[in-house]
């Protein structure tokens, strides 16, 4: 079975970092473009990122560009969201998602459970 599973979430003060992990299970990590997407309570989950699953291509929201990095190590089986200078508005429940390559959460069909990121002094 397809499953997705992220790791790496932390309380971390602003200007902080943090590297969120998500692994695959039950398929090939290189068969699918992988997307991060978070939700802060009382808000929709918003698209963060999502990182192509042939050329590597990646796309940045406009909130997160220059400051949040999308990678994978295919030989792990594994994703990345490496997330450098934080601020309190990245708090958030971050997800990775697989699927075709795309912007919407309609583009992805498995989901993990998601990893709370929290900054704040």
């Amino acid at each position: 079975q397809v499953q997705l599973a992220e790791s790496g979430g932390a309380l971390v003060q602003p200007g902080g970092s943090l590297r969120l992990s998500c692994v695959g299970s039950g398929f090939t990590l290189d068969t699918f473009a992988i997307g991060w997407f978070r939700q802060a309570p009382g808000k929709k989950r918003e698209g963060v990122g999502c990182i192509s699953r042939s050329d590597g291509s990646t796309y940045y929201a406009d909130s997160v560009r220059g400051r949040f990095t999308i990678s994978r190590d295919d030989a792990k089986n594994t994703a990345y969201l490496q997330m450098n200078s934080l601020k309190p508005e990245d708090t958030a429940v971050y997800y990775c998602a697989a699927g075709q390559f795309g912007r919407g959460m309609a583009d992805y069909a498995y989901w993990g459970q998601g990893t709370q990121v929290t900054v704040s002094s």
